[in-house]
């Protein structure tokens, strides 16, 4: 029952505090709140969403959420709710201890508009803690002859609760020796004294043991007891004495353990044991046990634990002096705690982005961070900064809270990321700084298009080339990345005398490389102009183009084409007349060609390939005329035959020939005479049949004189055969062995014979002169008689008939070669 009591005491307490938190919070800037300690996990604090001015489920999605400093995180969010609850057990004096009240300060981050708010929570004391005393007994050794009043200090009690709920009041056993009186010391303490009240006889009873109670103010009360046992001692009538009745020191806080702070002295008139001062603390606080120690002989006040001004800035401690007669006395001690620079600054990054997208606005928000220092004064005082040369400002907000910002719009072409250094320095000596960074990297925007190397590109391709041969490629390079950068190619669409130019070239819209989708001709057409677009895969996406010229280069492939003397189209061939009064020099005709291509392809040289009189005609090297070389003779035939050809200047060259039939005569009588002999066959199949035949009687006859000359040489004696040869008019008189070789086993005589030939269609008119040999004493080779025979052709032509003149060159029993000369 009485716990059911307690139980509705406690929440009717819960309710005052938090109706108390609510007034006191109503008007003030930041948010507060109240809430009793050692609630359970969970426990509503208040209503944090309402407060924000923020519905309940726009906690989660505007990522609200509470900013710690390093500490253990002791209040929650509920997203669903949207309530400010406990996040565990809370001990008011853990956290506050002695101070009277307790408020817990916190940030609560709008994570999405980088808002800052502040809230206070106050930590509400119950009463949860007896008081206690450090001693488990205490013995008191008092003179049996000491004055009635005399006063002897107990040990106080410690309660870590305020208020109410702190100590109160001691309580002492009844007894008839000893009263108890509680004295009030300047901080508000109180002491509690053992007071004779009637004489002690220790002959009647040596040791008192009373009991000493500690009581709060709480509901319920709590207590705590400590047995006093109290030792009736002989007498001794001198009691110690401090130097001083306060001693006052201030020390550093980063002295080393072991260091003396100071010296205390109390000196007792008595001799012996009664005059030997023991000293010892009294009613010493937990912390200042474990930071300071005494020397109970000497006085001596060292360190043993380290100080930390940030902790506990001043320590009140009492020293108490006892000789052996149990005489006792007590002096302060007051140690402040001088701070030093000994706290660097601390960065805490509360939210940050590693990634800004370039070109974003100047102010664009990238990182909030707190920044503290736990030294006071100018110790304490910070700043913070950034280097000058990045393009970020620093700029403060709420409290120790700073917003790294950007100063102008970022461009990632020029820098892709940023190591951002931040330092907090304090004002101490020496100053004490903190570095910590952020590496940012620049996102990329499609902000460039794609360039290219040049302004525009000429490419040359020559004609007739293969279709879907790549002649050319270009490149664009894009300074953005990834997708921004990947650039794709194509071609205006343009049309080319009548056709779309996509029928002539595409491109390759990943490489750039530009194909011929058909076969140039340099004729046709020389140069081709297009344009050809790059552009990114960006949103949006951006392009650039550039103009290309396509030259198409000239080959060697048309062959001069002769335009006079043209070609007759009526049967006859063309006659140019040469007078036999004519000087050398006269021009006579002149050739006139042309070559569709250009350049040195274009280049014409003429020559004369054929004549049927060597020697009597020349053709200009570069004019193509036709010239006397030297005066006509009556011997000269009427009708001579030309072979000229034209040749380009191209790799290879090409060339073409034309024949000219020139008449030699003064008067055109003369030529109209022969005018009959200067046509031309009706069917150019018979002249090359007529010339078939030519060779075939030429070949028999020169096969079979060759063999009768061998024979006869063979069977007659020498002087026999000189008789014989002179008769036939071949004579074979000083004739060398030498000029005789076997060839298959016939003797084959080395001279070389001209024979004229004349056929004619009727055999009847066809006839052999066999002139004076022409001892040439050389050996036509194979491959020269086979071409000179190869580009035979007949050189005079009549109606129905064919007329020529040949020479061959024997040079063995099987090989022979014509030569056509005019009759």
């Amino acid at each position: 029952m009485a716990n059911q009591q307690l139980r509705l005491d406690r929440s009717g307490l819960v309710l005052l505090y938090i109706f108390l938190g609510k007034l006191r919070e109503f008007g003030a800037e930041q948010i507060r709140y109240s809430v009793p300690e050692e609630t359970d996990k969970g426990f509503f604090v208040g209503n944090i969403s309402k407060d924000l001015g923020l519905e309940p489920w726009e906690l989660t999605e505007r990522r609200v959420r509470i900013v710690s400093r390093g500490k253990a995180q002791l209040f929650a969010l509920h997203p669903r709710s949207g309530s400010l609850i406990t996040a565990g057990r809370i001990d008011r004096e853990e956290l506050c201890e002695t101070m009277s009240s307790c408020f817990l300060n916190m940030e609560i981050l709008v994570e999405d508009t980088l808002k800052i708010y502040g809230v206070e929570v106050e930590i509400m004391d119950i009463n949860d803690n007896a008081p206690s005393f450090r001693e488990e007994e205490v013995e008191i050794k008092v003179n049996e002859h000491a004055t009635l009043g005399s006063r002897f200090p107990l040990p106080h009690a410690r309660d870590p609760d305020v208020g109410m709920n702190s100590l109160q009041r001691y309580q002492l056993s009844p007894n008839s020796y000893f009263s108890l009186q509680v004295r009030s010391r300047t901080d508000g303490a109180n002491n509690p004294e053992l007071v004779l009240e009637e004489t002690l006889d220790r002959e009647k009873e040596a040791a008192h043991l009373l009991l000493l109670t500690a009581l709060d103010g709480g509901d319920p009360i709590r207590q705590g007891t400590v047995p006093i046992r109290v030792v009736v001692l002989d007498i001794n009538d001198h009691i110690p004495k401090f130097t001083q009745s306060v001693y006052r020191v201030s020390v550093p806080e980063n002295l080393s353990s072991g260091s003396p702070v100071l010296m205390v002295n109390a000196t007792d008139p008595d001799e012996g044991i009664n005059g030997e001062v023991v000293y010892s603390f009294r009613n010493m606080e937990s912390k200042a046990s474990e930071i300071f120690q005494l020397d109970s002989r000497t006085g001596e006040v060292s360190i043993q634990g380290p100080l930390d001004f940030e902790k506990y800035r001043f320590y009140e401690l009492e020293i108490q002096g006892q000789d052996g007669g149990g005489f006792s006395t007590t002096a302060k001690m007051m140690i402040t705690v001088v701070d030093v620079n000994d706290n660097a600054p601390e960065i805490t990054i509360t939210s940050s982005t590693n990634s800004v997208l370039e070109n974003s606005p100047p102010g664009t928000v990238i990182a909030l961070l707190n920044v503290q220092d736990q030294d006071s004064g100018e110790n304490g005082q910070i700043s913070c900064f950034i280097p000058n040369n990045l393009p970020f400002n620093l700029e403060k907000t709420y409290g120790n809270y700073y917003k790294l910002i950007t100063d102008r719009a970022l461009d990632r072409e020029q820098v892709q990321s940023y190591n951002i250094t931040l330092t907090a320095t304090d004002q101490g000596n020496p100053p004490l700084s903190t570095k910590t960074h952020i590496l940012l990297n620049v996102a990329d925007d499609n902000d460039n298009p794609p360039t290219f190397a040049h302004s525009s590109y000429s490419a040359y391709i020559p004609e007739n080339n293969p279709r879907g041969a790549s002649f050319f490629s270009v490149t664009a390079f894009d300074w953005d990345s990834k997708e921004n950068a990947r650039v794709t190619y194509s071609l205006v669409q343009d049309t080319i005398q009548g056709a779309p130019l996509s029928s002539y070239i595409s491109i390759n819209s990943d490489t750039g490389v530009l194909y011929a989708l058909c076969s140039f001709d340099y004729e046709q057409f020389r140069d081709l102009q297009l344009q050809v677009i790059a552009q990114d895969s960006g949103d949006p996406q951006l392009s650039s183009n550039v103009s290309l010229s396509i030259f198409v280069l000239d080959q060697n492939d048309n062959a001069p084409e002769i335009l006079y003397p043209a070609l007759p189209t009526d049967g006859s061939t063309g006659v140019e007349l040469a007078p036999r009064s004519a000087e050398p020099g006269y021009l006579v005709t002149k050739v006139v060609a042309v070559d569709r291509d250009s350049g040195q392809n274009a280049w014409l040289s003429y020559r004369l390939l054929k004549a049927s009189e060597p020697g009597l005609f020349t053709v200009g090297l570069h004019t193509g005329e036709v010239r006397t070389a030297r005066a006509l003779l009556d011997r000269d035939a009427l009708k001579q035959s030309l072979v000229v050809v034209v040749q380009d200047h191209g790799q290879p060259p090409l060339s073409a020939t034309v024949t000219l039939t020139v008449a030699v005569a003064d008067s055109i009588p003369e030529v109209l005479a022969d005018l009959g002999s200067l046509e031309s066959p009706a069917n150019p199949s018979d002249s090359g049949l007529t010339l078939y035949l030519v060779m075939a009687v030429a070949a028999v006859s020169c096969v079979f004189l060759a063999f009768v000359i061998v024979l006869v040489a063979l069977r007659l004696r020498r002087w026999h055969t000189m008789r014989l040869l002179q008769a036939s008019g071949g004579g074979l008189v000083g004739v060398p062995a030498s000029h005789f070789v076997g060839v298959d086993g016939v003797r084959a005589f080395l001279q070389t014979y001209s024979h004229e030939v004349s056929l004619t269609a009727d055999s009847r008119k066809s006839h052999l002169i066999f002139p004076q040999p022409n001892y040439a004493d050389t050996l036509i080779s194979q491959e020269s008689c086979e071409k000179s025979c190869e580009k035979s052709e007949p050189l005079l032509i009549v109606e129905d008939s064919v007329t020529g003149l040949g020479k061959c060159n024997s040079t063995d029993n099987q090989e022979l070669g014509l030569a056509w000369s005019p009759l």
